[in-house]
């Protein structure tokens, strides 16, 4: 693509936030035999600090495996990816596991709650080797499970167990919260519900988060939208105008 193609496509952020990643040209390429599948073809990516991204695109786009190179989860085949002053293409495992526990919060479309611990103890397994955690009675309050502290999982909803899983996440303190799916397993009403535990977080303790989606819908609520086709970033756009949680429609 040329600088004239690229100025075409993306449209940036506010030039005054920092880049806390940047991602150039990165290729990955899985091998199944002789097969060899590219899930993403040279992407080109900035995400801002504070700032709310949505990557859309439809399964098999890419945008797992970009997000898990982002979070240190996979490594690139080629290209750079930088998070601040981090080199995450040659850093190895153990740099790697040193990221992610300092830096990264994880949310999947399903739960991994254990169910024979309380909401307040789930939580509890991240802030016991955190640096600086909130304690877990204050994350759960952060996505307004105050009154769940001590149900079980099978005693949540399913949109309060993820809500509980947000807030084993943030409990840590993240600068960055990457999430995979995560209404993906939930109706609109809880899916509603889980979004605006994210955008509190996102507004109140300034995470830059990202959000994976094949649902369209959701990109109303972010600040810029991330479009992934076929391994590769086909538009981003900005919107002047978002939309709070509660107004999406799906």
């Amino acid at each position: 693509m040329s600088e004239a193609e690229k100025e075409d496509v993306y449209v940036l952020a506010d030039d005054s936030r920092e880049a806390v990643f940047v991602a150039e040209g990165i290729t990955k390429v899985y091998k199944m035999g002789e097969v060899e599948v590219h899930a993403l073809r040279g992407v080109d990516l900035q995400l801002y600090e504070g700032e709310f991204v949505v990557l859309l695109g439809p399964s098999g786009s890419g945008k797992s495996t970009l997000l898990n190179i982002l979070g240190g989860l996979d490594v690139a085949t080629a290209g750079t990816v930088r998070y601040r002053d981090h080199d995450l293409t040659h850093a190895d495992e153990s740099a790697l596991t040193e990221y992610r526990r300092h830096h990264v919060g994880f949310i999947f479309q399903f739960y991994n709650l254990i169910p024979s611990l309380t909401a307040r103890e789930n939580v509890a397994l991240v802030t016991e080797i955190a640096d600086d955690p909130m304690s877990p009675d204050d994350a759960l309050k952060l996505v307004d499970l105050g009154d769940r502290l001590d149900h079980f999982p099978s005693q949540l909803s399913g949109g309060q167990q993820q809500r509980v899983a947000v807030a084993r996440a943030v409990a840590k303190r993240p600068e960055v919260l990457l999430c995979d799916e995560p209404t993906g397993a939930l109706d609109i009403h809880t899916g509603v519900k889980v979004l605006e535990a994210l955008a509190r977080v996102n507004r109140e303790l300034g995470t830059t988060t990202a959000v994976i989606t094949h649902n369209a819908a959701i990109a109303a609520m972010a600040d810029r939208v991330v479009h992934i086709a076929d391994g590769r970033i086909a538009k981003i756009d900005t919107n002047t105008n978002k939309k709070d949680p509660s107004e999406l429609e799906w």
